[in-house]
């Protein structure tokens, strides 16, 4: 069983105590069908019948859960009562909150963050025929919060398991830039990574069809496709954008590589330039971002540096939060649109790991980016990944 999930049960007890939350309740069922985001971080493996997982902010933690899963809550070594159920959860659930008679029980929706809305419709709706004739419907509130911060604030086991998987990326980024040459295609290209995927025994950090996002040259489409048949050349801005997971945890690079002309010393001053600015978005995000700071600011620092030098708005937030998940849900790093919800104001706390990752297009040589991992330290932020300052020429 993972050593991480009593570690962050004991976490969201610290949580719930310094948000004044009594309880907070995680209601599941056939999780295979369509598992709660949250489940990872505080059980680690699916569970069949419908089973609920309570945390209090007295320290004691519940799993009631079928009969077949009692030793599967107990192998967790988080759950301080674990109750076996057969025929139906109800009585066992509302005995159970009757003993702690909690003020505050959250639950799993958010409007915002789909990190937090694991619970499913057809389970709020059960879950309220449950309380019908107690006090515990007026008592619901949203987790959202909890789970932002549960999600949000690694653990130093989190951040040496997110380093690593840093780590690697890089490594096999390094070999993937010595290994290409002119006339590869997009898919030779991945397929080279996904190589070196296997290799190194870790798995893709988002779908493998997916990952890496090749873009050779400025008629590779931009975005989250696959790579396609386009042929590498000399002259081209080869973008790539690759990410590993690696015990449990991801990672989430992107890197720009400048393959010369015949006589070429340099890049072209159009691609030097926008790199150059790239460069600076980046820096500028970074040194806004400190505990309290909030992702709107962040976001307005490095779309400042990009709008400043004449290039367009770029559509689409400057970060995200990165974690078990690519993107980690809760805050992110960007404007106040409509689609993100309130998850650009809140702030940012320290243990979060954010990518930074701004980008603009060079006519002639297609959409420019760079992304790079960072930790929000207690004072400011701290480089996880090795950041692309120069452009690679090869």
């Amino acid at each position: 069983m993972d050593s991480l999930i009593p570690e962050k049960v004991a976490q969201a007890v610290g949580i719930l105590r310094e948000k004044h939350i009594d309880a907070w309740l995680t209601f599941v069922r056939e999780t295979s069908a369509g598992s709660d985001p949250v489940l990872p971080l505080i059980f680690g493996q699916p569970l069949t019948w419908q089973s609920a997982l309570i945390i209090t902010r007295s320290g004691d933690t519940f799993a009631i859960v079928g009969s077949f899963e009692t030793e599967l809550a107990r192998s967790t070594g988080a759950y301080t009562t674990v109750i076996p159920y057969d025929q139906s959860i109800r009585s066992s659930l509302l005995h159970t909150l009757e003993r702690i008679y909690p003020n505050k029980i959250a639950i799993n929706y958010s409007r915002s963050d789909p990190h937090a809305d694991g619970l499913t419709y057809g389970m709020y709706q059960l879950l309220i025929d449950y309380f019908a004739d107690t006090p515990w419907e007026q008592r619901l509130i949203s987790a959202e919060g909890i789970i932002a911060s549960l999600r949000g604030r690694k653990t130093p086991s989190e951040i040496e398991r997110i380093r690593r998987a840093i780590r690697t990326t890089e490594e096999i980024y390094a070999r993937t830039i010595e290994a290409i040459e002119p006339g590869m295609t997009e898919k030779e290209i991945g397929a080279f990574m996904h190589s070196q995927l296997e290799e190194c025994g870790v798995e893709a950090a988002w779908k493998k069809t997916q990952c890496p996002i090749v873009n050779a040259g400025p008629d590779s489409p931009a975005g989250h496709g696959p790579p396609t048949d386009i042929r590498l050349e000399p002259g081209h801005l080869l973008h790539i954008d690759f990410g590993v997971l690696q015990d449990s945890y991801c990672s989430d690079i992107q890197r720009l590589i400048y393959f010369r002309r015949p006589g070429e010393t340099t890049a072209p001053e159009p691609l030097q330039r926008g790199f150059d600015v790239l460069v600076q978005a980046v820096q500028a995000a970074v040194n806004a971002m400190r505990p309290g700071v909030t992702g709107l600011e962040v976001d307005a620092a490095a779309r400042e540096v990009i709008t400043s030098a004449g290039y367009p708005e770029f559509a689409h937030a400057t970060g995200h939060q990165l974690g078990r998940t690519v993107h980690d849900g809760a805050g992110i790093l960007g404007p106040e649109w409509e689609r993100y919800g309130e998850t650009v104001h809140l702030p940012l706390e320290p243990g979060q790991v954010f990518t930074v990752e701004p980008s603009l297009p060079v006519p002639g040589f297609g959409h420019l980016g760079i992304e790079e991992d960072v930790l929000v330290t207690e004072d400011g932020v701290e480089f996880l990944s090795t950041p692309q300052t120069g452009l690679i020429l090869r």
